[in-house]
Order: structure tokens, then C-alpha cells, then sequence
């Protein structure tokens, strides 16, 4: 081999070295709190704070992330929405419960993922590529605890269940299922049109699964939350993200995007990793503070609103 090649590989190496040690130390907790207004409320309707976490894969000894979860009360949001994968540990419930904190005294909404039930495993990567369908459960975790923990503060769980409640004055039916990512979803068990005198009819799912998502748009949802894509995880510039881990597209991989006609799908990028794949690559851990603001149409017409009133977004 030439001194050429031996130093372009040596060159590779270190770069690629670089690259696992920057996405793994330093970006994995480069924690950051995006910002975005929606406009999906109905008319009239005054503006709603809803702060919306996914994907934390709690550990007991993540003091960085558990510092930086206890600041995200100081944000003031009027609803706190938890899309699920908690843990990643069967000891963490006490992490999760007690960093969330006084996010926990704020009206909140949940539904768990495959990672609040099974513990992770080490898993090959090219699978989420080559063979996506492939399912590899761990350990099962205590999510009853970490359930009791929640609804004992307050919080309601939307798994498989229609709920209607007040939030700084506004009106919510809000409506949710459990994990698609694992087949456990049920939407047969709440079926049927939201209610349309609600100020915001909101659907939660996990994993973003279109079959889901179509069927909350059909019943006049004008918001679903979702997380389990970490937003790639691992993206490329100009690029985005390689996979999304579910049947969404690239393109939806985090963040707001239309889905049909008349609903809006918001996709957490998450905040933490699988302890076997502690990378992150030009995708930042995250929390998303959601303004939604009524929509100059009201959201009920599909036609009148199609192509308008884009988000706005911002990061702290």
C-alpha cells in the first residue's frame, strides 16, 4: 500500500473517530428547546402553550438530562404532552417522576411507547434500513408504576381512551392509542368524530404510523402528537434523516407537516437514545414548546385551508 492511501485511510479514521465521539458525547446532550406556533385552533380561540417531551430513555445515572428535564418547567406551559419511551431502565421510574417535577403539577396527556413496556436491546443497526419490520423485544419494564406515578399527579392516560377537559379556558377533546410501533394500537376502541364544539381536538400515537394517522384525520383531529422517530437519530446535511424507524416519510422524520387536508401532524425528534446506540448526528436532543394559535379559517373546512398557515419556528 502507497504512503497515499495508508494516510487517506488514516485520515478517514480519524475523521470518522471524530464524527462518533462528537454525535456521541457531545451533540447526544447538546438538549434544546424548539419553539413553534400552529395555527389549529378553532376561531376565537386564545392561544395554548402545550410543551410536548418524547423519547427520554431514561437511565438512573443521566444527571445531565435529568437536570436539564427539571428546567423545563420554567417554560410555563398550560398542557404537557407525553408521547412515551420513558425508560430504558427497569429503575427509573423514580428518575422520570422526579426530574419531570413540577411539569407534573401542570395538566398533562400521555400515551406509552414500546420502551416504556420492553427494555432496550442491543440490536444491528442495518436492520432499521434492510429489514424495518424486524422487532426485538427486551426485558419487561414496570410502566405500571411509571402509569400510577403519572395519573396520581393529575396526568390522564389517553391510551385507547376519548377524554374532554378544560386548559386555561379552552376546550380539548383529545383522544389516544397505544404503541403502533408494536401492533398494540386499538383505534376501533375510540372511533368516531371528535367533537366539534371542542376549541382543540388532539389525537396521540407514539409512532407516527399513517394507518393511524389517516384514521385520526377522517374523525376531525386538528393536531396528532407523536415521537419514536428521534428525528432520524442520524442525519446527514442537505440530507435529513436516513430512516424514521416507522412508515412515515423522510421528510416528516420531526417537527410540523400537514397531514391530508385539514389536520396538522407534529413529530417530536425526542430527547434521549437506546443505551446501544448513543449517537446523535445533526439532530439535536429535543422538547418542542407549542404555541397554537386559532387558525384563520377555524380548521373545519379542508378546502379553504389547504396551503395555508405554515408554522413559525424558533431554538433555545
Amino acid at each position: 500500500m502507497s504512503a497515499a492511501w495508508k494516510a487517506t485511510g488514516a485520515a478517514t479514521l480519524g475523521l470518522s473517530l471524530t464524527g462518533i465521539g462528537y454525535a456521541s458525547i457531545i451533540e447526544r446532550n447538546a438538549f434544546v428547546v424548539r419553539e413553534v406556533t400552529m395555527p389549529v385552533l378553532t376561531p376565537g380561540s386564545s392561544p395554548l402553550r402545550v410543551l410536548h417531551i418524547s423519547d427520554i430513555h431514561m437511565r438512573p445515572t443521566q444527571r445531565r438530562k435529568q437536570a436539564w428535564l427539571r428546567e423545563l418547567a420554567a417554560w410555563d406551559p398550560d398542557l404537557v404532552v407525553n408521547t412515551g419511551d420513558n425508560l430504558a431502565h427497569p429503575k427509573a421510574v423514580p428518575a422520570v417522576v422526579q426530574t419531570l417535577g413540577d411539569l407534573l403539577s401542570v395538566p398533562g396527556v400521555f400515551v406509552f411507547g414500546s420502551n416504556d413496556y420492553f427494555g432496550p436491546r442491543l440490536k444491528n443497526p442495518l436492520n432499521y434500513v434492510t429489514n424495518p419490520a424486524h422487532r426485538v423485544h427486551g426485558k419487561p419494564l414496570p410502566w405500571q408504576d411509571l402509569r400510577a406515578a403519572f395519573t396520581e399527579r393529575g396526568w390522564l392516560d389517553l391510551t385507547h381512551t376519548r377524554r374532554e377537559f378544560e386548559v386555561a379556558g379552552l376546550h380539548i377533546a383529545a383522544a389516544g392509542v397505544d404503541d403502533p410501533h408494536i401492533a398494540r394500537d386499538r383505534y376501533e376502541t375510540i372511533a368516531g368524530p371528535a367533537s366539534p364544539a371542542a376549541n382543540l381536538r388532539l389525537g396521540l400515537t407514539h409512532s407516527p404510523e399513517p394507518r393511524v394517522l389517516d384514521r385520526f384525520a377522517a374523525d376531525g383531529y386538528q393536531l396528532v402528537l407523536a415521537g419514536h422517530t428521534h428525528g432520524g437519530q442520524v442525519c446527514l446535511p442537505f440530507y435529513g434523516a436516513l430512516v424514521t424507524n416507522s412508515g412515515l416519510d423522510r421528510s416528516r422524520a420531526k417537527g410540523a407537516s400537514r397531514w391530508g387536508a385539514s389536520m396538522w401532524l407534529h413529530v417530536s425528534g425526542g430527547i434521549g437514545t437506546s443505551p446501544f446506540a448513543p449517537v446523535r448526528f445533526c439532530c439535536r436532543p429535543e422538547a418542542t414548546l407549542l404555541t397554537l394559535v386559532a387558525a384563520p379559517t377555524g380548521g373545519r373546512d379542508p378546502h379553504i385551508n389547504r396551503g395555508r398557515s405554515q408554522p413559525t419556528y424558533s431554538v433555545h
